[in-house]
């Protein structure tokens, strides 16, 4: 029997609706309004004394105000139904909203489809709650069935369609989505432009975001961060730092968001005058150290090569979480101190902070930039025997490095065969780069197969094969790989390195002559080379892989672009101070020599931020000891 107490007039003046529900629906009302009564919600009032045919909806959406969970949702659908207000938009918009704010997909999408009439809001509703909940597949078909029911989409549906996009780097739906915008009129819309910035930007089609980017006629901070994000990802750091210039003078205040993106970018250009000014000017701002920006400055400052910096940094945190502790040891792992990134783990674990997978990656990748294959192996074994980690493949790549510079490249294939985890492409690399240092032409041919089966179209892969063969005087082999990539219209990556010279980056290229000092450039090239011969350096034209005369080698050597970038630090910059430069690709071994006599010639501190790591030369000397 239904408890109807004060409720008797509302349930009989409604038994006509009744007769059409199930008894579990009318147990779920029934025990709703007694609820209702024992708790007083604010509905209780409107419902004792409401005696027509119709609840107002707006008691109902109070009443889904106060749902705590999918149980009291379902109790006011189950009023909705009762009181006939299925067909009343506002409220089956709200109750929708409701549901998905709780996650219940399964619940919304059924009311969804049970709506005789919807409305941009139902669509948008829905369309986002799919999105929000990652469920990719239901998003796109909800959003083309509403352009297929001739529905406009709005500024609120259309960035939840393309931040779905974004997040699974679809450029080929962001294309359609795009088109969609155009038709509907919102191409100038701030919202649906600031999404499609975004969506371009994270799809790495840069040019695209800029062109939406500089036609926006209102830009906001977030539109701002975004490209200047977007800049950064896509390997133009130096320009993000341009745009977050230009944003300065705009008069629009970043944020402390906006200025972890800004020194991300920083790092990634790895320019010690621009990491200073832009640590100024985020003490001008007065914003704390927190775990997230406190952690960016120190990878900034060590890509920038001042671990000493990032330690600073890291110890004026007032506090720090497990990614803090990792990134310090990182930092100390490619400058080459991993004594040091050893010795701050035992200090992270005495503050209480459990080490999670990075940590565990950052202390291997000291490891095996350090050459502590003993230490490497214990923490390697640490990982499953005291936290019952299991290793993945970054872990046995690190492993694999480790094990391969150190020439226990048994040991390691016989890692990478037992492995249980798939295995990737940074895995056969760090294999196929010990076989290079090693000469291991067999394993080193092995290696690359399974690197070209993975990534077909990468030229590194069979640019360091090639360079293996040429170093084996393998010149037939090294002419099929050279073959092979043009006819798959492969091209190698060519080298580039930049160096900072008040407030400006100066870039060069191997053999460069671009540059408005290139004749003194080459002028002190070919002193400083008469000078290091005197000293015992031989050029080592190992490094040149070409089938040439040796005379042709060495002049090819002393045009690499590493030198060229030295050449013109030692005349741009006062005597005494440090020299920092950045390459792309890894420095030769060639050039490792050079610098290092360069260093003890002219007494200057030398910093190389190479694709692998740091070297900081000094008198004659690199602190990886020759081990990269």
């Amino acid at each position: 029997m239904l408890k109807l107490t004060k409720n008797r007039t509302f349930l009989i003046t409604n038994h006509e609706r009744f007769h059409l529900l199930s008894s579990s629906t009318l147990a779920v009302i029934a025990d709703t309004q007694e609820a209702s009564l024992n708790h007083k919600t604010q509905i209780q009032k409107p419902l004792e004394s409401y005696s027509s045919l119709h609840v107002d909806p707006k008691f109902l959406v109070s009443a889904l105000l106060n749902c705590r969970n999918i149980f009291q949702i379902k109790k006011v659908h189950a009023q909705v139904v009762a009181n006939g207000l299925l067909n009343n938009l506002f409220a089956t918009n709200k109750l929708l909203y409701s549901y998905i704010q709780q996650k219940a997909l399964d619940e919304a999408y059924a009311l969804f489809v049970g709506m005789r009439e919807r409305d941009p809001v139902s669509w948008s509703v829905m369309i986002g709650g799919f999105a929000k909940a990652g469920d990719f597949v239901n998003c796109f078909r909800t959003f083309r069935e509403l352009i297929r029911c001739s529905v406009q989409p709005d500024n609120y549906t259309l960035p939840f369609v393309l931040r779905v996009c974004r997040d699974r780097m679809d450029l080929l739906m962001g294309g359609l989505v795009h088109g969609v915008v155009l038709k509907s009129g919102l191409c100038l819309d701030h919202f649906v432009c600031a999404a499609l910035v975004d969506m371009y930007a994270k799809c790495r089609v840069i040019d695209n975001a800029r062109r939406l980017f500089d036609d926006m006629p209102n830009k906001d901070l977030v539109t701002w961060t975004v490209m200047i994000g977007g800049y950064a990802e896509s390997g133009n750091a130096k320009e993000s730092l341009v745009l977050f210039e230009w944003m300065i003078e705009e008069g629009v205040a970043p944020d402390k968001i906006t200025m972890v993106t800004v020194v991300n970018a920083c790092a990634k250009l790895g320019a010690m005058h621009k990491a200073r000014l832009v640590h100024d000017y985020i003490c001008r701002l007065n914003f704390s150290l927190d775990v997230i920006l406190g952690t960016a400055m120190i990878d900034m400052y060590a890509k920038c090569g001042s671990v000493d910096c990032a330690r600073e940094i890291f110890d004026r945190m007032r506090e720090k979480n497990v990614i803090s502790w990792s990134a310090m040891i990182a930092a100390y792992g490619y400058h080459g101190q991993g004594r040091k990134a050893l010795d701050l783990f035992p200090v992270m674990l005495s503050s209480g902070v459990t080490p999670n997978r990075i940590t565990f990656v950052s202390l291997l990748y000291a490891c095996s930039h350090a050459g502590l294959v003993d230490e490497g192996l214990q923490l390697y074994n640490m990982m499953w025997d005291e936290y019952a980690m299991r290793p993945d493949v970054k872990h046995c790549t690190c492993m694999v490095d480790l094990l391969g510079r150190a020439g226990r490249l048994d040991e390691a294939l016989n890692l990478i065969e037992n492995m249980t985890v798939e295995k990737d492409e940074g895995l056969w690399g760090a294999l196929l780069a010990a076989c290079r240092i090693h000469k291991k032409i067999e394993l080193a041919e092995r290696a690359a197969k399974s690197l070209l089966e993975l990534e077909p179209q990468n030229p590194g892969h069979y640019v360091l094969l090639s360079n293996i063969y040429a170093n084996a005087g393998r010149w037939e082999d090294m002419a099929k790989i050279r073959k092979l990539m043009t006819g798959r219209s492969l091209k190698k990556v060519p080298g580039w390195t930049w160096i900072e010279v008040d407030n400006k980056i100066h870039q060069f290229s191997v053999g460069d002559r671009s540059h408005p000092l290139s004749k003194e450039i080459y002028g002190l090239l070919k002193i400083l080379s008469e000078k290091l011969e005197i000293a015992g350096y031989v050029p080592d034209t190992d490094f040149v892989l070409h089938d040439v005369d040796e005379e042709v080698k060495i002049g090819i050597l002393y045009s690499h672009s590493e030198k060229l970038a030295i050449a013109f630090g030692l005349i741009a910059t006062p005597e005494g101070t440090p020299i920092r430069i950045t390459k792309n690709l890894r420095v030769c071994g060639d050039c490792h020599t050079f610098i290092k006599f360069v260093s003890a010639i002219t007494k200057r501190l030398i910093i190389v931020r190479d694709a692998n790591r740091f070297h900081h030369f000094s008198e004659g000397t690199c602190s990886c000891g020759d081990y990269w």
